[in-house]
């Protein structure tokens, strides 16, 4: 009689909405194990069928995990050391950006002790944009409509990552691309795929490049500012401008998040009260004189001059380098409401 294999044991990963705990108002708690599955993992575990159960879910809010990251990391590994998975299962995030970047997190935490890991999410997520090389991502819509599909899409592949098989390319198995090169047989070789791929294209047939490329995105430039002399002009920099001593704890890279700070009182920006926290350039000369990355003195003279109507109260600061360019999007949506709100006519961005 042949022996039955033991079911994979699966740990599933859910912020604090889909772990039931609360909405957004719950989004600074902390990391908490509760025993089988919760919320999506019901019917993700129902997709698993017999071959997998859902031993645990932790759960956590957005904001804990990623405002307290080291933090968060510590609590998750201590919880996968003690619970042992087969595969840890995180998500689906879909378009939301804190919960992606926390379900890449989990997923590199799992494989750093050894432990198999997937996740779904939309592709413009920033935990896709931030993690595609290093994890195996599903692709998702950006809400939860699409969660059955995201789920019976994550358990075959959970079943198989948690029995140690090795997957195939991207485009087979459906994962987002990786970036990886590995030895596959097409079938046919390379001159033959590129002639008929040329011959589809010319004859106005449906044809896919094996080259993956993604188009920048075009922004259409805003209109001239009509009178310069009436403007509010704010001022935003990537060069990671920081209060001295860096109390408000900005990372020198990845920026997860932007900082504004009030220069209303200020006439410029001295050496004393602000430095440069940026690891994309030598920061000596912005330490000795802040306004080269953020020119505040020469916005008051021209303010004092009448050549622009006023500088805006509040400027913005964040490390450019390193952050991927969904979630440097992101900061600038957010950045340009603010922008908006406070009835700024035009933003200046100084180059580092």
């Amino acid at each position: 009689m042949a022996r039955m294999k033991s079911p994979v044991r699966v740990v599933h990963y859910v912020n604090q909405f889909f772990g039931g705990v609360g909405g957004e108002d719950k989004a600074d708690v902390g990391v908490s194990v509760t025993p089988g599955a919760v919320g999506p993992g019901r019917v993700l575990e129902t997709a698993l069928g017999a071959g997998a159960r859902i031993e645990a879910t932790i759960v956590c809010g957005d904001n804990f995990a990623n405002d307290r990251a080291e933090e968060f990391a510590r609590a998750v590994a201590t919880e996968l050391d003690r619970l042992k998975p087969d595969v840890v299962v995180a998500g689906p995030a879909f378009g939301s950006g804190r919960y992606g970047l926390a379900c890449a997190q989990v997923c590199r935490i799992a494989q750093d002790r050894g432990l198999a890991a997937v996740t779904a999410m939309h592709p413009e997520n920033p935990g896709a944009s931030a993690a595609r090389r290093g994890i195996t991502i599903l692709p998702t819509g950006t809400s939860t409509t699409s969660m059955p599909a995201a789920l019976a899409a994550l358990a075959p592949l959970a079943q198989r990552l948690g029995r140690r098989e090795t997957l195939g390319p991207a485009e087979v198995e459906g994962y987002l691309p990786q970036g990886r090169r590995r030895v596959y047989d097409r079938g046919r070789p390379g001159f033959q795929r590129a002639l008929d791929m040329l011959l589809d294209k010319l004859h106005g047939r449906p044809y896919r490049s094996e080259v993956p490329y993604s188009a920048p995105e075009r922004v259409p430039p805003a209109a001239p500012i009509a009178d310069l002399t009436r403007a509010r002009i704010a001022m935003v920099t990537t060069g990671g401008l920081v209060r001295k001593g860096n109390p408000d704890k900005q990372v020198s890279a990845n920026a997860v998040r932007y900082h504004r700070h009030s220069v209303a009182e200020l006439e410029s920006l001295s050496p004393k009260e602000w430095e440069a926290y940026h690891a994309g350039y030598f920061n000596h000369l912005v330490n000795s004189n802040p306004n080269y990355i953020l020119p505040l003195s020469f916005l008051r003279d021209l303010e004092r001059q009448g050549a622009i109507g006023a500088v805006h109260e509040h400027i913005y600061a964040l490390p450019g380098v390193s952050t991927p360019v969904a979630v440097s999007a992101g900061h600038g949506r957010s950045i340009a409401a603010d922008l908006k709100q406070g009835g700024v006519d035009g933003a200046l961005l100084v180059a580092t």
